[in-house]
Order: structure tokens, then C-alpha cells, then sequence
């Protein structure tokens, strides 16, 4: 027909050639097909010896990977049913990783599925945000509940400084990046050198306890250096004056009781408010505590003037506090011991140097506090002649290092105060 020409002209010489092509492309259109349709699943095998006289103890693994290539990788098992489960889980994931639904839930998922088949028990994947919550949760039979507090504190502060889709990453994508940018954070918001410095010692520590369990690699705070404290400035003693004036202030109210034990037995703020009957002892004379910051036992002689104002306080029998208006209340915070503290103070008149402007969220520090008196408390007794080791029992002090501090003070005014620990206080 007119207008129709063939577009492949058939000859004796090229018909074989055609017939052969045809026949090849249908042969490796089945093949694809049959690859498609009955795509080979994982196998396990041994393989011979190097020198053919056996076959080695594991299985290995057969199976496609990522690329659709086969390969073949050592199982490490010597168990053929747990070894076709590991390369059926290999296999599995490739074919994800082929059809792009590969994610790190199902990695985390795979892993965990395959450890806990060959030793029973499932991999736990922490975040950051979970990690901390698990170590909080096994500190609460451990820590004291002050220290607890702290914990708590310094763990929410720095989940709120990673942010929250950052807390909820895998805890093996913590840094040391992040440990000191919150740091830094800290230091440009006006915290204090050694504020800074506690809140990644405190980090080290879960951080630490990963590490050992496995979780993460290295601990990301170990390596965050300590701010250099410059402005740090040695908190002052009272001196005796200041002591009576604070007593006149308080006058009969719990807080008299408070100064007295701060200043004639060294007790800290809250183990002072936090006192109770059981420990007080008229008929040895002794005051038995146990220390709220370390634990230690302590156990101090009652001055007369203590004794003369606590039996003229109505008495309590075991728990009772013997400062109720102070016991279980909260040492920081605006309507905490610290300020009550300090508003005594100013109404005394008893002003201490700055020891640090405060700037931003960081507070103005001053030289004197309730702590004050205790320093008090051990000049006092260095001033009388008291042994360094004796001091140091009777303060609850662990080392000498610490004790070091509260006995330095200008020996020539305070031995011209106090030569011996005086009886302030008594009667109001």
C-alpha cells in the first residue's frame, strides 16, 4: 500500500538476529518478574574450614542489603534457629531501607528486638529527658532530701535550657557542646562562677552512671571545665557584738533559738530550724545531730546560756521541733529562712560587705549571713585555744581542707574579742 513502508526490512541474515534478541528480552523480562515475585528470603549456611577438614562453629547470614545486593556477614551464633532469626531481622531492615521507610524508631526497634533473642532482654533507649528522670527516681532511696531538691532543680533547669524536641533525643546525641552552653547560659544570666561549676558537677554525675551502664560512649560533661571564681569572696564571722544585737533583735521568737544554736554550737540554718527534742540531752548536756549537708553525726556540748534558754521553751518529746515556726520550712527562695534571715538583719543594723553584685538572675551576695555564725562558731574556739582537730569534730567537718576555711580570720582582733567562747544569749 502506497504511504506504508516497513521499518525493519526481514532478511535471511537478519531474521536469526531478531528472533534471538526477542527471545533474550523475554527471558530477562521472566527473570525480573520471578525476582519480583519470589524475591529470595534470608538463608543461613556454614562455611568449610580453611583447611576443608570441617566446617566453622557459626552460622552465616545470606541475605539482601540496602542496595539489593546479596551479601553474606557472620551471625556469631552457633544456634541455626537464632541465626535465621538474625538474618531475617537483617533482611527486614534492608528491604526498609530499599522502600525508604527506614527510620530510627524501627532501628531502635530491630536492635532491641534482636538482643533481647539472643540474651532475653530487650536494649532500653534512653533520651536525655528519660535518663534523667530514671536517675532522679533512683536517687529518691539514696540522696538526702536536700540534695534531692537540687537534683531535681539542676536537671529541670537544664531540660528547659536544651529545649524540649532537644530533651527527646536520643541521650547519645548529648554533647559537650550542650553541657557547656548551658554553662555559659548560666554565667551570662548573672549566676555565679561556682554556681555554674556545681550545676555540671551535678550533670557529671547521671551523665557518669550512662556511661558505665553502656548507654552512651563517653560522658559529655567530664570534660567541661571549671569557671575560675574570681569574685569569689570568704564569707565573714560575726563578731561578738553583732551576735547580741541580732539575739535583741529576735527577741523570745524561734529565731533566738536559731542564732544560739548557730553560734554556740555551729549548727547550719536548717539543721538549726529543723532541730527536735530527741536530740537534746539536759542530763549530759549534749546536743546530738546529724548534719543535714553530709550526714555526719555530730555530737556538742550545750553552752550553760543554750541550756537556760531551751529549758524555758515548752518542752517536746521525740519529733517534735523544737523551733516550730522555723522546722521544715524552705532555706531559699522569698519567703524562705535565708531572707527571713537577712530581714532580721537589717533590723539589727548588722550590714556585711558585698561580696557580688548580682546581675541578671544571679543575686547580690553579702559577706555576713546565718552561715556567719557558725564561722562564729569556730573563730570563737581558735581564738580560746581550742585544737584544730578538736574544732573540727565538734563543726562536723569531713577534712581539714574545709575546716581550713572557717578558721582564718585576723588574729589580732578576734583575740582581742573573744578569748574564750562568750555567753551571749540567755534569758531574753
Amino acid at each position: 500500500m502506497k504511504g506504508i513502508e516497513p521499518s525493519y526490512a526481514f532478511t535471511l541474515e537478519n531474521r536469526t538476529h531478531l528472533l534471538w534478541t526477542q527471545t533474550t528480552s523475554n527471558f530477562l523480562g521472566l527473570a525480573w518478574m520471578f525476582e519480583l515475585l519470589f524475591e529470595p528470603m534470608a538463608s543461613v549456611f556454614k562455611k568449610p574450614t580453611k583447611d576443608h577438614s570441617g566446617y566453622t562453629p557459626y552460622w552465616f547470614a545470606a541475605f539482601r542489603d540496602a542496595r539489593g545486593q546479596r551479601r553474606q556477614r557472620s551471625t556469631k551464633l552457633t544456634d541455626k534457629k537464632s541465626a535465621l532469626r538474625l538474618a531475617d531481622q537483617w533482611e527486614q531492615l534492608a528491604s526498609a531501607g530499599r522502600s525508604g521507610l527506614l527510620v530510627e524508631a524501627a532501628c531502635r526497634q530491630v536492635v532491641s528486638d534482636l538482643h533481647k533473642q539472643v540474651t532475653g532482654r530487650p536494649v532500653a533507649f534512653y533520651t536525655t529527658e528519660t535518663w534523667l528522670a530514671e536517675w532522679l527516681a533512683d536517687c529518691e532511696g539514696t540522696a538526702k532530701p536536700r540534695t534531692l531538691e537540687r537534683y531535681k532543680a539542676t536537671c529541670a533547669s537544664f531540660l528547659s535550657a536544651l529545649g524540649e524536641e532537644r530533651a527527646k533525643q536520643p541521650l547519645a546525641m548529648l554533647s559537650a557542646e550542650d553541657v557547656r552552653k548551658y554553662r555559659d547560659e548560666l554565667r551570662a544570666g548573672g549566676r555565679s562562677p561556682s554556681t555554674c561549676n556545681q550545676e555540671v558537677k551535678i550533670l557529671r554525675s547521671p551523665l557518669e552512671r550512662a556511661q558505665r551502664l553502656g548507654h552512651i560512649a563517653v560522658n559529655p560533661a567530664a570534660d567541661v571545665k571549671r569557671l575560675t571564681d574570681e569574685e569569689s569572696t570568704p564569707r565573714a564571722a560575726f563578731t561578738t557584738d553583732q551576735i547580741e544585737s541580732l539575739l535583741t533583735t529576735a527577741a523570745d521568737t524561734d529565731w533566738r533559738g536559731a542564732i544560739m544554736l548557730g553560734a554556740l554550737c555551729g549548727l547550719r540554718l536548717k539543721d538549726a530550724a529543723n532541730l527536735v527534742w530527741s536530740a537534746v540531752d539536759f542530763s549530759t548536756g549534749l546536743l546530738t545531730v546529724t548534719t543535714g549537708k553530709r550526714g555526719v553525726k555530730v555530737q556538742v556540748p550545750m553552752h550553760p546560756a543554750l541550756i537556760e534558754w531551751l529549758k524555758g521553751r515548752p518542752r517536746g518529746i521525740g519529733k517534735a521541733p523544737v523551733l516550730p515556726a522555723l522546722h521544715g520550712k524552705p532555706g531559699s527562695g522569698k519567703s524562705g529562712l535565708s531572707m527571713a534571715f537577712k530581714r532580721i538583719m537589717a533590723k539589727a543594723g548588722v550590714v556585711g560587705e558585698t561580696a557580688r553584685e548580682g546581675h541578671g538572675k544571679g543575686r547580690t551576695t553579702s559577706t555576713l549571713s546565718f552561715h556567719s555564725t557558725r564561722h562564729y562558731f569556730v573563730s570563737a574556739l581558735s581564738a580560746g585555744g581550742v585544737a584544730s582537730d578538736t574544732r573540727q569534730r565538734l563543726a562536723g567537718h569531713t577534712d581539714a581542707k574545709s575546716h581550713a576555711v572557717y578558721s582564718k580570720h585576723e588574729l589580732e582582733s578576734l583575740r582581742a574579742a573573744i578569748a574564750t567562747l562568750p555567753a551571749v544569749g540567755g534569758a531574753a
